[in-house]
């Protein structure tokens, strides 16, 4: 049964009138599973207008009583943890456990946002001049909104909508039409937790959709995750029309391997690095760059990455499930004939990746490419496949020298058993996220998701104090009382009644 995929605009769940049916399907075997009508421009203008007057009540809710909902909301997450999981892995063919894991960092920031208080506070200081105190008050935007990409579609939303509503914003949500379902269900079970009505708006659909958010005078502020172009486009037209904008979008993230680095672990943490999540991820490692004698470990990355395989959802034995889409599938087969005809050696080869039983699917194999250079479109371009590219290196500075040329800073590790080239890398690297011993440096909610250079347009980044800072305005105080004006007499007594 074909799923109607629905909209939530002014408290309601809605099939919508739009015309244009976008067709939701499974990547392993490319049959549809769902569709959704994407939205008209007045039903996008309609989730406007809902957001403004529910942002009129919701700033004014005490700080307190929004930290309850998010706390209702985490625990209903929980609660459904599991099924929330198996739509996603479902529409997105990410592996349970991959899935799960989604799901669950999400969970992190949604936990993150029951501490708003404590975020939220301003800053004091009394006797600035002779009588006269400033103090500040951190105050919501306005309506927010929030556009975000298909492979992460439970937490790339959660680390938006939480934070920006606890903050006493209200929020619209346009998701990736390719696997709306997952975002469906976060805002119903949101609902559940007793949001009011028109404090979250959720709207599918294409450019249209996105083009009414970015030039609207009533949206203040645009959260984006997703490619390079996109994000440029994002931000400049945001910008353009007086938004605050992040806009989070692509990455060619290197991986260092001194020779002295703990070998198996190097192994182990690269596989799972490089081809986990089909390499359909921003921190993916998708360079290795050994140094020296460590070159020689490369036939047993090589060798171990060969063993993986791709399979479905529910198959535990499955490392890794289809990428999102025919298209999707064709760029990297593309770019790995590329690598080949631009000289890289190929070791293993997923180009003729098959799932039995599955075979319209959109399956990539584990692929890895050694001597690789920095003028081929395989390092240059973010393939988003189950591609590892090797590099080598005589040393630690010009490995870092080939990172920091990167245009790209999203993140960056380092695997070595000295504190003293893991100290030079993680000071000199011009990468925004740094792994010591570690291959995806992404921090917990507590701090922020700090990109750097072409990964990253705008100013302050997602989750931790960084978003407050982001859907909130400061505003500063300075009072003068006079002692003169203090009352006296008996109209000073309380009475108690």
């Amino acid at each position: 049964m074909t799923i109607q995929v629905k909209h939530y605009i002014d408290g309601e769940f809605v099939i919508g009138e739009g015309s244009k049916k976008i067709s939701v399907t499974n990547p392993a075997n490319n049959e549809t599973i769902a569709v959704v009508n994407a939205a008209t421009d007045a039903e996008v203008l309609k989730a406007i207008d809902s957001a403004k007057a529910a942002f009129t009540t919701w700033k004014e809710i005490p700080v307190s009583e929004r930290a309850r909902v998010m706390l209702r909301y985490q625990h209903l997450l929980k609660e459904h943890h599991d099924e929330i999981a198996e739509i996603l892995a479902q529409e997105t063919g990410k592996t349970f456990d991959d899935a799960k894991g989604d799901v669950w960092r999400g969970i992190e920031v949604a936990e993150h946002a029951c501490n708003i208080a404590s975020m939220l506070m301003g800053e004091t200081v009394e006797n600035v001049a002779r009588s006269i105190d400033t103090y500040s008050y951190t105050q919501p935007l306005g309506v927010c909104a929030g556009i975000t990409p298909f492979n992460f579609p439970a937490m790339i939303p959660l680390w938006m909508f939480p934070l920006a509503i606890a903050c006493g914003n209200t929020f619209i949500l346009k998701p990736s039409e390719q696997d709306p379902m997952t975002p469906q269900r976060l805002v119903e079970l949101f609902e559940e937790a007793g949001a009011p009505k028109g404090v979250l708006q959720l709207v599918h659909g294409d450019k249209t959709a996105v083009d009414i958010l970015l030039e609207h005078k009533d949206i203040k502020a645009i959260s984006f995750v997703g490619s390079v172009g996109v994000g440029q486009y994002i931000y400049k037209t945001g910008t353009d029309n007086l938004k605050r904008v992040q806009a989070f979008a692509g990455a060619k993230n290197h991986c260092v391997i001194m020779p002295d680095a703990n070998k198996q672990q190097v192994i182990n943490n690269l596989v799972g690095a490089s081809v986990g999540a089909a390499g359909q991820r921003c921190m993916a490692i998708s360079v290795a760059i050994f140094v020296g004698e460590a070159a020689k470990w490369i036939p047993e990355v090589n060798a171990a990455i060969a063993k993986v395989r791709p399979g479905l959802w529910n198959d535990k034995d499955a490392a890794y499930g289809p990428v999102i889409s025919p298209a999707a599938k064709q760029r990297v087969l593309s770019l790995i004939a590329q690598g080949k005809a631009e000289g890289a050696t190929c070791l293993t080869d997923g180009s003729e990746c098959t799932v039995e039983g599955y075979e319209t699917g959109n399956w990539v194999g584990p692929t890895v490419f050694s001597d690789v250079t920095t003028d081929m479109a395989i390092y240059n371009e973010e393939i988003f496949g189950p591609v590892l590219c090797c590099m080598t290196a005589d040393s630690l500075d010009d490995a870092i020298e080939v990172v920091n040329n990167s245009p790209y800073g999203n993140g960056t590790s380092i695997f070595t058993a000295s504190g003293g080239a893991a100290r030079k890398y993680q000071h000199f690297v011009e990468v925004g996220q740094v792994g010591i011993n570690v291959p995806i440096p992404v921090p917990l909610p507590f701090f922020s998701f700090t990109g750097w250079k072409g990964s990253f347009y705008g100013d302050q980044h997602a989750y931790g104090k960084q978003a407050v800072r982001f859907y909130t305005e400061t505003k500063t105080i300075t009072s003068r009382w006079f002692e003169s004006d203090i009352a006296t007499g008996p109209n000073m007594t309380i009475e108690l009644k």
